[in-house]
Parts: C-alpha cells; sequence; structure tokens
C-alpha cells in the first residue's frame, strides 16, 4: 500500500511538473466585452483627437503581409494586438488571433472609419454582402461562398454605385451603432461618419490612400492588367485586398471566408476596439497598458506603420513613445512590425518593406542610449 501510495504521488509531481503551463498572454483577457464597456473604454482611454496629413483611408503598404509568416511562428491565438491605421491591422489580426486587439490613432475620424468596419462586418452575411454594403453597390450575380478574392473584386468592378444603396446603408450603420450597440456618437462623429463612408462610395474599389473628395471612382486612376483600376503610384482597396506574401499566399481578411469569420467574431464580441491616441501621448498608451497589466495579458504584436519616423521628426517625440512602451506588458516574443522605405539594406519591388523587430530588445537600447535616430530603428529591423 505505501509502495503504490508513492508510485501515485511520484505520478502526480510529474503530471505537474511536466504539464505545460497556459501562456501568460492567455490569463484574465475577456472572451467578450459588453457594449457599455466597449464605449466605455474609448471614452476613459482616447485623448483629444489630432492632425495628420492624409485622410488615410487605406494603407499605401503594398507588401505588408511579407511578415505574416515569420510573424506566425511560435505565436499560437491568444495575446494582445495593438496597431495603428485603417484596415490593414485586420489582416494581421486574422493571421495572429489575438485575444483582445486595440488600434490607436492621432485621428479620431480612424476610431470613426472602425465603427464603420464594426458595424458592416456585423450586419453582413459574407465577404460579397460586406463589400456591397462597403461600397454601396449591387451584389454580383452567381458568385459562390468560397470565392477567391480576385473574382470578388473582378465581380464589383463592374458594378457602379448606387446612391439610394448609399442612403440605406449610412442610416443602418449609423443605427447599428448608436442604437443596437448605445455608442454615444457626437453631431461631429455623425458627419465624420458620412465623410469618411461617402470616400468609400465614390472610390469604390479603386479607393486608395491619397483619395480626396470629389474625386470620384475614376479619379487618378489607370487600369491595370487584371482589370481593377488602381492610382498612380499608391494600391487601391482591391489590389491589398488581392495581394499575397513573398510565397504567394493571399493573407488578407477577405482572402476566403475563413478570415472573414475570424474578423467578424472579433467585432462581434467587442474584442477590437480603436482608440483615439498620440503615440507620444500621455494618455492613450499607458491607459492601455494598465489595462493589460491588470488582466495579466502580454503585447503579442505592435503594428507602428511608419509613424516612429514622424516622432523622430518631431522634437523628443520618439523619446515619449519608447517611454510610453516602457509601460506595456512585454516579453521575449513581443514584436515591432513597422514600415520602411527602401534603402541599402531593404530594396522592395513597390519601394516600403515591412519588418519586425523585437520590442524588448529595441527598448534595452533605448534605455542604454544607444536609440537616437530613426536609421538606428531600422537598422533593428529585419
Amino acid at each position: 500500500m505505501i509502495l503504490v501510495s508513492a508510485v501515485v504521488a511520484l505520478a502526480i509531481v510529474a503530471a505537474v511538473r511536466f504539464t505545460p503551463t497556459p501562456p501568460r498572454h492567455l490569463a484574465n483577457l475577456p472572451t467578450q466585452i459588453s457594449d457599455e464597456t466597449f464605449w466605455q473604454l474609448i471614452e476613459d482611454f482616447s485623448e483629444p483627437g489630432g492632425f495628420f496629413r492624409s485622410d488615410n483611408f487605406v494603407s499605401n503598404e503594398r507588401e505588408f503581409q511579407y511578415v505574416i509568416s515569420e510573424l506566425k511562428k511560435s505565436r499560437p491565438p491568444g495575446g494582445v494586438y495593438l496597431g495603428v491605421g485603417p484596415d490593414q491591422n485586420f489582416t494581421y489580426v486574422v493571421a495572429l488571433e489575438p485575444a483582445i486587439a486595440f488600434i490607436i490613432d492621432i485621428r479620431r475620424q480612424n476610431m470613426i472609419q472602425h465603427l464603420m468596419y464594426k458595424a458592416l462586418l456585423e450586419i453582413s452575411s459574407d465577404r460579397a454582402d460586406f463589400l456591397s454594403r462597403l461600397f454601396s453597390r449591387p451584389l454580383p450575380q452567381s458568385l459562390p461562398a468560397d470565392a477567391s478574392a480576385d473574382d470578388l473584386f473582378t465581380a464589383f468592378a463592374e458594378i457602379s454605385p448606387d446612391r439610394e444603396l448609399f442612403d440605406d446603408n449610412l442610416q443602418r450603420i449609423v443605427e447599428h451603432l448608436t442604437q443596437k450597440h448605445g455608442f454615444k456618437l457626437s453631431d461631429d462623429d455623425l458627419k465624420s461618419l458620412e465623410y469618411v463612408y461617402t470616400a468609400f462610395f465614390e472610390g469604390g474599389p479603386d479607393l486608395t490612400y491619397s483619395f480626396s473628395a470629389g474625386q470620384g471612382a475614376m479619379g487618378a486612376s489607370s487600369r491595370s492588367g487584371n482589370g481593377f483600376r488602381f492610382a498612380r503610384n499608391m494600391p487601391s482597396y482591391a489590389e491589398l485586398m488581392v495581394a499575397t506574401d513573398q510565397e504567394g499566399h493571399n493573407r488578407s481578411y477577405l482572402a476566403n471566408a475563413e478570415n472573414f469569420k475570424i474578423l467578424q467574431d472579433l467585432e462581434r464580441r467587442n474584442v477590437l476596439i480603436p482608440i483615439v491616441g498620440d503615440f507620444a501621448g500621455s494618455k492613450a498608451l499607458r491607459a492601455v497598458g494598465d489595462y493589460l497589466r491588470k488582466q495579466d495579458a502580454t503585447v503579442t504584436a505592435f503594428y507602428t506603420s511608419n509613424v516612429e519616423q514622424y516622432l523622430f521628426q518631431q522634437r523628443d517625440d520618439w523619446s515619449k513613445f519608447y517611454s510610453n512602451v516602457e509601460t506595456l506588458p512585454i516579453d521575449s516574443d513581443s514584436t515591432f512590425i513597422r514600415s520602411v522605405a527602401s534603402n541599402r539594406k531593404f530594396q522592395t519591388v513597390s519601394g516600403r518593406a515591412s519588418l519586425l523587430c523585437s520590442i524588448e530588445d529595441l527598448l534595452k537600447a533605448f534605455r542604454s542610449h544607444r536609440l537616437d535616430s530613426y536609421a538606428e530603428v531600422i537598422w533593428m529591423s529585419h
């Protein structure tokens, strides 16, 4: 009996010793957030809106998918995603499947744009229905549920926008946000929402980073070999959605029904939260960091685009930003994703490269005063 008990005890010890510990970054994060808490997080964490020189309706980074394969290595679903800007974040989010994501941008208009996306993603039945609502164009006929992104945009390229659909969709978006969710959008927010949605109506699948209101669906664009119209030197929404990584795999959130459902589920659970904040500000990033530490959560990835470039041009804003990043809970796997212009180290076809960098290593360089220029940041990236 004593021998049996000893064997059992040793088995229990071995099980405890060798049972994998759940990743720290999955600890106490909510699986769903109420509408009231979602809106309260936006209000409590946000700073006053600031200025940026472009509306930035879509990305101008053609190769932002190139880092996804490496980014996913040894990173199971869960954790925390932070990002900036419009919907390129969605492609990173569906790849990483975080437990929660915060999009932090200095423009309040970007927050409103993400709420527009939230409404459209939540009320749409599938990718075709989403694009029909996003661009206010009638649904193409006979599109299978498993249609490729190329097939989707080829079909929508031949359909004209419909003003009546636009009016109906805009009303549905506003009602969904303000009545179903109960979000307290101001009159200025509603005007901003109409402005953003008008850009998608006028630009359609040809909408680009440099699009200007009143430019129209045919403004400053040229037709490419696959039938899509792209603005010169800037990728269009359609081009970004049919783009691939360096191995030829399309990883966009509209690449397939599975990716779309991942994003749709995050939105419906209120765990993709847009915040108004300055990277160098005193509130937004630190508030997110406080929240994550209370949840015992760890940042998996932080997409900064090329914001750091601007921060190094604005006195010591770069130093304030990295001081803010120091307040975020990170580990050795926490990674910056950034976009940089081609140079002697990074040569690309499109003129911009997407790169990765250890947040921990960069902060070590910052603390030891070995980081004093944007060039140093680039050279730490790969």
